[in-house]
């Protein structure tokens, strides 16, 4: 599953590598709008007759990539890394299939850990039951719920979020690598 997922990673870090230097961020309305422009990145990259390429730019997933990934300041993860680090290590495998297949699982255990970042964790065992316990009976009373106490919590949790400050994220934003300009790849 995991080297799959890395072929495809691979396939469109190949694909739209340079693709952050034809974004352009449009500050006329109050929320910024990101276009791209794509005849400057297929002439670039000398693939203006490329049917397969125009008719990938042009659909609805390629621009929610663009919504979701033009912003030059968010979460950064592994298809920006390649993108913009891998450059020349892609290129340099491209006619070594041994070399291509190193990375592709090198990439898939890069996957795999930010997936399960605790190992051990996932693979927990569960017991086999006991002889017999399909036998046994465990139904328990379910408890009476005092509902003046519980009216009493929900008071309490009110007071508290209102004075708190607003959850946010986890994530570490920084600023998105900008990689090598289009040219480079022609």
């Amino acid at each position: 599953d995991k080297e799959v997922r890395a072929i495809f990673l691979r396939l469109f870090a190949q694909l739209f590598q340079g693709y952050r230097s034809c974004l352009q961020l449009i500050r006329i309305h109050a929320e910024p709008v990101i276009h791209f422009h794509k005849a400057a990145f297929l002439g670039q990259r000398g693939l203006i007759e490329n049917d397969f390429l125009t008719k990938v730019l042009n659909g609805m997933a390629f621009a929610g990539f663009v919504s979701e990934r033009g912003p030059p300041f968010r979460t950064c993860d592994l298809f920006d890394e390649l993108v913009a680090f891998e450059v020349e290590r892609i290129k340099a495998e491209e006619g070594n299939p041994p070399k291509i297949i190193k990375h592709v699982r090198e990439l898939a255990e890069q996957l795999f850990k930010n997936e399960n970042p605790n190992p051990h964790i996932a693979f927990q065992k569960v017991p086999r039951p006991t002889e017999g316990s399909h036998l046994r009976v465990h139904i328990l009373p379910f408890p009476r719920i005092n509902e003046s106490r519980v009216q009493e919590l929900l008071q309490e949790g009110l007071a508290r979020s209102q004075g708190a400050p607003p959850a946010t994220r986890g994530d570490k934003k920084c600023v998105v690598p900008a990689g090598p300009p289009v040219g480079m790849f022609i």
